[in-house]
């Protein structure tokens, strides 16, 4: 029997790409998982287009029309987790998925939702975590950046952490340089993360 996962994003959809490859991948690191749907809140996000190729189940799932409407982002998180309850998913991964999820939905799912966020446990909580880290370093305030998975609660980059691997910024380094560096660890311990919490540890293939 297969796990069954959710991923849920907002753009490109390279760090779900990680996940696709993995699960593909012969020896594969995540060779119980199956990935059951991708969900967006952007129509043109080409994370989309990556799981069609894959041949993934997708799902739009727009705020505006609950805005529109005058309902809450409680009423559009209770109506996403009504959408996913027919998978009866084991895991929903958060790869660049940009809207905070409430209560309403994480208890429908606790436990089971977790999120990859491009910085360590504590620093740059939020949106532009690379751009902010390369900032500090610039300043001299800071040498090194990371990457984390942690379970999600409502505070934004705060529950509890799964993996996490530092990223040196180096004193020659781009933005786009340390940017790269970033999300080639992202897409690692990515994977490393979802085979640690469905199977309780990493697999060998996943290193």
């Amino acid at each position: 029997m297969k796990h069954r996962v959710v991923v849920l994003i907002s753009g490109s959809g390279t760090n779900l790409q990680a996940i696709i490859d993995a699960v593909q991948a012969k020896p594969s690191p995540l060779p119980s998982v199956a990935l059951v749907r991708v969900v967006s809140n952007r129509k043109d996000a080409y994370g989309l287009v990556r799981a069609e190729k894959a041949n993934i189940p997708t799902q739009y799932f727009p705020l505006k029309p609950f805005t529109q409407r005058g309902e809450t982002r409680e009423q559009y998180d209770a109506a996403l987790a009504d959408s996913i309850a027919e998978l009866e998913p084991d895991l929903i991964v958060l790869a660049g998925w940009m809207h905070i999820l409430s209560l309403v939905f994480l208890d429908r799912y606790a436990n089971k939702v977790i999120n990859l966020h491009p910085a360590l446990p504590g620093q740059f909580d939020g949106a532009h975590a690379i751009e902010r880290a390369f900032q500090a370093a610039q300043e001299g305030a800071i040498n090194h950046s990371g990457v984390m998975v942690h379970h999600v609660i409502p505070e934004v980059d705060r529950g509890s952490v799964i993996l996490q691997q530092e990223v040196p910024i180096l004193k020659e380094d781009t933005l786009e340089a340390f940017e790269t560096r970033v999300h080639a660890t992202e897409h690692k311990i990515l994977v490393q993360a979802i085979s640690k919490v469905l199977v309780g540890t990493i697999s060998p293939h996943a290193l």
